[in-house]
């Protein structure tokens, strides 16, 4: 088999993966049992050349028994990763698949995937059953009972009846969710009884392509932990997702229980330029251009009728729907809607200004901050056209720009969260920073080493920079963390990152037979590794920051070390790189400058308290079952918001937009009011950030005393060969 692997890496983090069966992709509804396709035959076999092939994977696993097994334990964690509802019986029931996977995966005859799946469809039935039957009963919540939700080291349970006590405590835990947000004994019943029928829907409707999706990342998972099968749509997905635009209408759609609501109209989209449509209103039908027929889409799966939706530029779709201010029986409308390319404006690139207040004879400083959620870049709109494409990095130049022409006196790149994507743009984005050289290097599978560099003189941003980080900043936030610090451009302040130190292409499988249409999707296939330029690798250790803020999650219970198969640390030798500075130095001012300011931050300190709670909570991994326990604990928290905007109010500090809300209310996303619920994610990005606003006072004094101290400026910053300066 031979396979022209894409010229483009991607460097995107799949903190999850598709795991889960709830994965969506197309393919036909499984009616009972589910049964491969001939084409998922031909799939599997071209994922099996693929994987074991070294020309093609950075670590190739031959496919054996060992590696069955393997893939054996990864399937049922996708599957039951709770131990909800297999036992003991049906696992030896499954026993002689352990060394199966293997001969199935290599011949395309997936019998032992959908035959697992049948037995775990019918689990589901049963244990769903069991849970709707409870809630005809009272439960007493004055006992010692704890529901302990996590199970993922857990043993397989030993009978039905052990299953039994597993769901009633789960059961019970909402329930009590319930009851403490006010709800009455009827409404719960109505409550939960509706929301577990919807999961055993949402089982019901899962396709082949689910199944295949599933068991194929059970493979690919036992390669290396970001190596990824994706059906054409979930393909087709990711790529939009990496390009922050779609052709379509310009709607977020959520499902809610039988009907798709629109959630947010996307500004600038076609539908918000028409003007029908509003945030509520819920979709009934979908027809296609002006006379095409209606379409009924109740009770259709969400990526359905987003398929219905989506469709080429400049083409028009009908939709009929209930306004949101009618009741589901009310009035239908009808709008016509003529497709366009609709930019996800929200996910892109953001600036803001955090102004210091001038303290103890120092100015006041205009610190400018950079929130970037993806190193995103539209790749087949740069293969068009080279000067004018969706990329993260030139959409910073334009805000850097604007800072300098605003005088502002630092830059803080904002990278917490921000999972990685293209490895073209970590190192485009770096070369804003720096003038020429290398950033990354990058170690094939046979040991050859290349190294990517900014080759382009000048820099967008010459002035004082720092990199906020956190557990979830990875992969290409790790190149651009890691070369900004080697290159001593700049301070790395926050967590230390994720740890991942990859890099995957993505290989369509529909290149070789040269399919006219998408028939057997893509591999997200790791194919090397980085290393910094300084020679150390990411891998496990992360980019450990200059001034560290109070870790939020352990390293063992997230990162690239929670993987029990990821790539080891190594290193590889230094490149050559210019020194702009060395901060080492001026870190212990720095420190102790710190110190004392979150010493009476009240901000910082109820962020730290509650990064305490939430670890020491976190521990248990359970919770309790007794209503006064759980009551007086709710009170407590509740108290506690409300002395917090009170002292908020007194100090004349931002108030907490989300503190009279932000009690548990019990209800999952899709069980509460859309509008609302979309209203108040919002209003969480304007939410009092203290660990970014600390980040810009650190590099408010890094500038102040590099300013002042001439001899520690010296050191620090050698005037031959920094780009710009950090003193006044």
């Amino acid at each position: 088999m031979k396979l022209k692997t894409p010229a483009v890496a991607l460097l995107s983090l799949a903190l999850v993966v598709p795991l889960a069966l709830l994965a969506r992709a197309d393919g036909d509804a499984l009616p009972g049992t589910a049964a491969p396709t001939a084409d998922q035959a031909t799939t599997s076999k071209l994922v099996y050349g693929l994987l074991s092939d070294s020309r093609y994977a950075y670590r190739p696993r031959a496919l054996d028994d060992a590696l069955s097994q393997d893939i054996f334990k990864r399937y049922l964690e996708a599957l039951d990763g709770g131990k909800q509802y297999f036992t003991v019986a049906d696992i030896d029931k499954f026993g002689p698949y352990k060394t199966q996977m293997d001969d199935a995966i290599r011949s395309g005859e997936l019998t032992p995937a959908y035959d697992i799946f049948a037995v775990y469809k019918q689990r589901v039935g049963e244990r769903i059953a069991h849970a709707r039957a409870l809630l005809k009963q009272d439960f007493d919540f004055s006992g010692s009972e704890r529901w302990e939700y996590d199970r993922e080291k857990a043993p397989w349970a030993a009978d039905t009846q052990e299953l039994d006590g597993v769901w009633k405590k789960s059961v019970m835990n909402d329930w009590l969710r319930l009851k403490l947000a006010g709800k009455q004994p009827d409404e719960i019943r109505k409550t939960l009884d509706k929301r577990y029928a919807t999961y055993q829907r949402t089982v019901n409707e899962l396709k082949s392509e689910d199944v295949f999706q599933t068991f194929l990342n059970g493979y690919s998972s036992a390669i290396d932990p970001h190596t990824d099968y994706f059906t054409p749509k979930t393909a087709e997905n990711f790529n939009q997702a990496m390009s922050l635009s779609l052709e379509g209408i310009g709607a977020q759609l959520q499902r809610q229980d039988d009907l798709v609501v629109i959630r947010e109209i996307i500004p600038g989209g076609p539908a918000d330029m028409n003007g029908k449509l509003k945030a509520g209103d819920r979709i009934v039908a979908v027809g296609q251009g002006k006379s095409g027929p209606m379409t009924d889409v109740i009770g259709w799966r969400i990526d359905d009728v987003v398929t219905q939706i989506r469709g080429k530029k400049d083409t028009q779709v009908r939709l009929e729907y209930i306004p949101a201010e009618s009741g589901v029986d009310g009035k239908h409308a009808q709008v016509t809607i003529t497709r366009q390319k609709v930019k996800l404006e929200e996910q892109a690139a953001k600036a803001e200004t955090i102004t210091l207040p001038a303290v103890d004879g120092q100015p006041e400083r205009r610190i400018g901050v950079v929130k970037l959620p993806a190193f995103y870049q539209d790749f087949e709109g740069r293969r068009r056209n080279p000067n004018d494409y969706t990329s993260a990095t030139r959409d910073i130049g334009k805000l850097l720009a604007q800072f300098k022409a605003d005088g502002i006196s630092g830059v803080v790149m904002d990278l917490r969260n921000n999972g990685g994507g293209s490895l073209d743009e970590a190192v485009e984005l770096t070369g804003l920073f720096i003038d020429k050289g290398p950033v990354v290097q990058v170690r094939e599978s046979g040991g050859r080493v290349t190294v990517n560099a900014d080759t382009k003189p000048g820099v967008a941003w010459d002035g004082p920079l720092a990199v906020l980080t956190n557990r979830g900043s990875a992969s290409a936030s790790e190149i651009f963390a890691g070369a900004i610090q080697d290159y001593g451009r700049g301070l790395v302040i926050g967590e230390t990152t994720f740890g991942k130190g990859t890099v995957q292409n993505m290989v369509d499988l529909d290149r070789w037979p040269a399919n006219e249409a998408p028939r057997f999707g893509q591999v997200k296939l790791t194919i090397a590794q980085f290393f910094r330029v300084a020679g150390g690798s990411t891998q496990h250790k992360g980019v450990v920051p200059d001034i560290a803020f109070p870790v939020s999650v352990d390293a063992t219970e997230y990162g690239e070390s929670t993987y029990d198969n990821a790539l080891p640390w190594t290193k590889i030798a230094a490149v050559p790189h210019t020194q702009y500075g060395n901060f080492a130095p001026l870190l212990p001012r720095l420190e102790a400058l710190h110190a004392a300011r979150v010493a009476t931050d009240k901000e910082f300190e109820w962020w730290s308290k509650d990064v305490s709670d939430f670890r020491i909570e976190a521990a248990k991994k359970y919770v309790s079952l007794n209503e006064a326990e759980r009551r007086a604990e709710r009170d407590k928290q509740e108290t506690q918001r409300k002395q917090r905007q009170a002292e908020r109010k007194t100090l004349g500090l931002a108030l907490d937009p989300l503190a009279d809300d932000a009690a548990d209310d019990g209800l999952g996303a899709n069980e509460r009011d859309i509008v609302k619920d979309a209203a108040r994610e919002k209003l969480a990005d304007k939410r009092p950030d203290p660990l970014l606003r600390e980040s810009a006072a650190i590099l408010a004094d890094a500038i102040d005393v590099l300013g002042h101290d001439r001899t520690l400026s010296a050191q620090v910053l050698p005037e031959s060969t920094m780009p710009g300066s950090w003193s006044d």
